[in-house]
């Protein structure tokens, strides 16, 4: 009897995960690709994390993506770090080596930066300071990826400033936090915008810092992408702005995750979008 050759899995894990919209963005590259794959979503509680992790290789799994609320935990159960998970303090990419370790890594960085740059594809980093809205695990990743393309300052406010604080005390002076009394402010001299807040989300609260003060050649982007255009993007397209929607940075931070795992670089396009707004 000729033995097959074991088929690669993969999937998210995340808890709650029935929203995510990974999988019908792997199984799309997938099925395009014509690879003998599956990826799996999977609602895992903190508690068993680290049980789980350690049994997924042995059922065939190549690696996981990890979102809410796991993606600080993981990193003290992983073997290996990259350089980007550390400094953003968080990893939403598992590869699982076949000397039986876990390789933690952070690809959202790059997914941002990637969407940046194909929704705007004339932003140059070194223009002007950027305005950064919320300091929770998404900022500190597009903080990182920002200052690594060479934007020479960081504007910061959040709700809660004591957190604000914390990013400028990890990534150094280049970083200035303001109050969120002072958010509407701050966005004046920025030749670049972003949202990582939950704010302006389906379900969630409105975003209520005044665009107003604008500049019509900045760009403006929200990681929110549930609705699509939020009406931070919506007001800021009304005021000239160029405006980038969130579903970009999904799919482009998907990319690394996917080549290591199936061995094949996908390539985001319309049918990418398509697919993952299915």
């Amino acid at each position: 009897m000729t033995e097959l050759p074991r088929i690669p899995l993969a999937g998210v894990i995340g808890s709650p995960i029935a929203h995510s919209k990974s999988p019908q963005l792997h199984r799309h590259w997938l099925k395009t690709y014509g690879i003998p794959g599956h990826y799996i979503p999977m609602d895992v509680a903190p508690a068993n994390l680290e049980t789980v992790l350690r049994a997924l290789p042995q059922m065939g799994f190549v690696g996981v993506n990890i979102t809410i609320p796991h993606k600080e935990n993981v990193m003290e159960i992983a073997d290996l770090i990259t350089d980007s998970a550390t400094l953003i303090g968080a990893a939403n990419t598992l590869i699982f080596r076949k000397d039986g370790r876990i390789h933690a890594d952070n690809t959202d960085g790059y997914g941002f930066i990637e969407n940046l740059k194909a929704g705007a594809p004339n932003w140059n980093p070194r223009t002007g300071p950027a305005a950064i809205l919320g300091a929770g695990g998404a900022a500190r990743a597009v903080i990182a990826s920002l200052l690594d393309a060479g934007v020479p300052e960081i504007f910061l406010s959040n709700r809660t400033r004591v957190r604000a604080d914390q990013l400028h005390k990890d990534f150094g002076s280049r970083v200035r936090v303001y109050d969120w009394v002072q958010a509407g402010n701050m966005i004046d001299d920025a030749a670049l915008l972003v949202n990582t807040t939950s704010l302006g989300m389906i379900g969630k609260g409105e975003l209520r810092v005044p665009l107003d003060g604008l500049r019509t050649e900045a760009i403006v982007t929200d990681l929110v992408y549930a609705p699509l255009k939020t009406k931070m993007l919506e007001t800021a397209e009304e005021i000239g702005c160029t405006t980038v929607d969130g579903l970009g940075m999904l799919l482009h931070q998907a990319v690394p995750a996917f080549e290591r795992w199936f061995g094949r670089r996908p390539v985001v396009d319309r049918a990418t979008r398509a697919a993952a707004l299915r």
